[in-house]
């Protein structure tokens, strides 16, 4: 994917696709990425779901163990779990109905791309969307 197509993407997904986000590996760890990351989408309006096996509450939101067992539709999966855990969690996210998928920094798998991208989904790898909303202006 060349970089102008990338950055129209990016700028889709964090403006254009709704404003649920399934946070995959948001956890009440403070230390971790994922814990400062949704407390950024928070301040730019996103609402953020938790989703880790332990299904706790963060930032407010009511977590849940697993994407399917989100009893609402979301419009963003945004993945923090390692790369070769990615492409199935990208295929949940095709079945959820998700609108996009974002793979942060590190997280990176071609074939969960090509497969996400077949099914009609936008989708962002090995990027941060706390780097790239404030960018937006």
């Amino acid at each position: 994917m060349d970089s102008e197509t990338e950055t129209e993407t990016v700028r889709r997904i964090l403006t254009g696709l709704g404003d649920t986000w399934a946070i995959v590996g948001l956890s009440s760890n403070e230390h971790r990425a994922a814990h400062g990351v949704a407390k950024v989408l928070q301040r730019y309006g996103k609402r953020i779901v938790p989703v880790h096996p332990k299904a706790e509450t963060v930032h407010g939101e009511q977590g849940y163990p697993s994407l399917d067992a989100i009893p609402f539709d979301v419009d963003v999966v945004d993945v923090f779990v390692n790369s070769e855990l990615a492409g199935a969690v990208a295929d949940q996210a095709v079945a959820k109905g998700a609108k996009g998928v974002w793979f942060q920094l590190g997280v990176i798998d071609e074939s969960a791309r090509e497969r996400t991208l077949a099914a009609g989904i936008d989708m962002v790898m090995d990027r941060c969307p706390a780097i790239e909303i404030p960018r937006l202006g």
